[in-house]
């Protein structure tokens, strides 16, 4: 949304997020990822919008001195001869209040009404699909129905970010893949009517620590699956956790009980992968930031008489660094596709030692899930 060359009397327009403002100033970093200089006239207009409207009928009108770093802007005006700034006629305003109190409904929604699992079957023609969710209670089936108002994304290549997912079909939709849904069950918990679907290829990895790396932020992991080291490279929206040792040994109970040898693992993979995975968003987060951070997938959190939510306990653990992590650690994640040698860490787990020794050959029973449960963006 960057301006162009045009004549003097366009109308531009710029969108973003205020880095600085001052006096009849504000300078804009905006989304195309550059810097704009913007003039404010005494006479421009500044108006206050809600996180998500699309319409000014409910913008309310605020000064310039309401102006902050760090609130969203669009800035409509023409500009300037030199061509190095722009004269603001309008700016509409979302505050950097509104859209962290918008996140934060938006997370806990999606962790009070929001479904993770393993997809194991799509129907396309019949607007439904399948998905294994898995809680400490044990594993079930659910089935997810969409309707026309369903909004349907799907995680970008190589992306972390629950934000960056893009508008989907439900074809696009693969048994293996992970998904995550936000809407309402039916009373035993086996139905489910999806407002909103994000769903993913991820790649699950099970292993030990040959090296960990804090000046490069990178751990290197020895999979267990395909007997080679991986590079995992940990982003600032990499969630890292250490599982309690008695969590873990709860865990690899129910996983022992459960888990028949051989059983496939996320994405087709074979058994082991996925007991590298053992279980975003959210998100969520994220989908960013933590509504659809990742965690254990599951189910709609904890229920009275239920066995518990995997996916709330990793998040309610503290988070980790990669200094936190070494030689001959076993850890578990969910990681980008990536490459043979190299992938991006989105949920990481160490402290899984009990864990992969229950269930060497199959941790289907549990799998990481990728979501960022930060919730959808101020875009949304």
């Amino acid at each position: 949304m960057g301006q162009a060359a045009q004549p003097a009397s366009a109308i531009v327009k710029a969108v973003g997020e205020i880095k600085s403002v001052g006096g009849s100033n504000l300078l804009l970093a905006t989304d195309e990822g550059k810097s704009q200089n913007v003039l404010l006239p005494e006479n421009v207009r500044v108006v206050r919008i809600a996180p998500g409207e699309t319409d000014l009928k409910n913008a309310t009108t605020i000064t310039v001195q309401d102006l902050q770093n760090g609130d969203r802007v669009l800035v409509q005006g023409k500009a300037t001869d030199d061509g190095t700034a722009m004269v603001a006629l309008r700016v509409v305003v979302m505050k950097q209040s509104d859209v962290a109190a918008k996140q934060q409904q938006e997370r806990e929604d999606w962790q009070k009404r929001g479904i993770g699992g393993l997809v194991s079957a799509v129907d396309p023609a019949g607007g439904t699909l399948t998905i294994s969710v898995t809680s400490l209670a044990g594993s079930k089936k659910v089935l997810i129905h969409t309707t026309k108002k369903t909004e349907i994304r799907r995680y970008a290549a190589n992306s972390v970010k629950f934000d960056d997912a893009q508008p989907s079909k439900l074809g696009d939709i693969q048994p293996g893949d992970q998904l995550r849904a936000r809407g309402n069950k039916n009373d035993d918990g086996t139905e489910f009517t999806a407002e909103e679907i994000v769903s993913g290829s991820f790649r699950n990895i099970a292993g030990t620590v040959m090296a960990a790396n804090t000046a490069d932020h990178t751990l290197t992991v020895m999979d267990l699956l395909t007997k080679k080291p991986v590079v995992i490279k940990v982003t600032p929206d990499s969630q890292l956790r250490k599982l309690p040792q008695m969590m873990a040994q709860r865990i690899a109970m129910r996983l022992k009980s459960q888990s028949p040898p051989g059983t496939p693992g996320a994405g087709g993979a074979p058994a082991n992968a996925a007991a590298t995975s053992g279980p975003a968003p959210g998100a969520s987060a994220q989908a960013g930031g933590g509504a659809p951070g990742g965690g254990f997938g599951g189910g709609t959190g904890a229920r009275p008489g239920g066995g518990g939510d995997l996916q709330q306990m990793l998040l309610r653990l503290p988070a980790v660094t990669v200094s936190d992590f070494q030689k001959g650690d076993a850890v578990i994640l969910v990681s980008t596709q990536g490459n043979d040698t190299e992938v991006t860490a989105i949920t990481l787990v160490g402290g899984v030692e009990p864990i992969l020794t229950a269930a060497p050959a199959g941790g289907q029973a549990m799998v990481l899930s990728p979501w960022s449960l930060s919730g959808p963006s101020d875009a949304q």
